[in-house]
């Protein structure tokens, strides 16, 4: 069971570098002997679960572009997973997206550590971003895949589940977390669904395309380019777009 998801996990492009990268941390922490920097992973945690929130909020859920270019890439990084929650090949950020982040995050951590005046700031960013965000970001991509996964659960698994079927399948404008503890972010920002609206049943309209009438042209483009890389048949293109 762990053995299949963790095959599906390591086998998408943007998880093996991100992994070689958190190796990369780990090996510049141990090669300098700066394990007293260690702490600074901890808060790279903190900063990686804001990070997770903020990203998933304002820039995954970002009105949608009229430019189809635009469009086709937050298409790729987030519209799809929504449009096919169930397809594998849009489980996971891609690369082109989390690499970039992971080192802007580590340039940002740099010039902080660095104007606080650490003595080692780019081992110190390394260790905040490299050790503490990516471990953060790959426990996400375990339970985001597991949340749309058909297997056996642990009661944690199980609770991710039912909060991030609750943003799919209930209102996606609710519950941006993923990792467990997550939630916490969700309530002191408003975007928890309060107990009396889960009692309703209600769904917010056109749920699965993010408010976009399913026959919108920019989605029937963005399928019709983009489906068949990640295994979306034309049948289910076709269903996809009716109203």
């Amino acid at each position: 069971m762990y053995m299949d998801r963790l095959k599906l996990m390591f086998s998408h492009p943007s998880v093996q570098v991100l992994l070689g990268l958190w190796l990369l941390g780990w090996g510049l922490l141990i090669a300098t002997g700066s394990a007293h920097l260690l702490w600074l992973a901890l808060l790279g945690v903190i900063a990686q679960m804001l990070n997770e929130y903020s990203i998933h909020r304002y820039l995954f859920h970002w009105p949608a572009p009229k430019s189809q270019f635009w469009f086709d890439m937050l298409y790729r990084v987030h519209y799809g997973h929504h449009d096919f929650p169930n397809k594998t090949g849009l489980f996971f950020v891609p690369v082109w997206f989390a690499l970039p982040v992971a080192f802007l995050n580590t340039g940002l951590a740099y010039l902080v550590l660095r104007l606080i005046g650490l003595s080692d700031p780019l081992i110190g960013a390394t260790t905040f971003t490299l050790i503490g965000g990516l471990t953060t970001f790959l426990f996400y991509e375990w339970f985001h895949m597991t949340a749309h996964t058909n297997v056996k659960k642990w009661a944690v698994e199980r609770y991710v589940t039912r909060l991030h079927g609750m943003h799919h399948f209930r209102n996606y404008m609710r519950w941006f977390h993923v990792n467990p503890g997550g939630e916490v972010i969700d309530r002191m920002m408003g975007t928890a669904i309060p107990n009396d609206e889960i009692k309703q049943q209600g769904r917010i309209e056109f749920l699965s395309t993010l408010g976009l009438r399913p026959d919108d042209p920019r989605l029937i483009s963005a399928r019709t380019r983009l489906g068949p890389q990640y295994g979306i048949t034309e049948p289910e293109i076709l269903r996809a777009q009716k109203v």
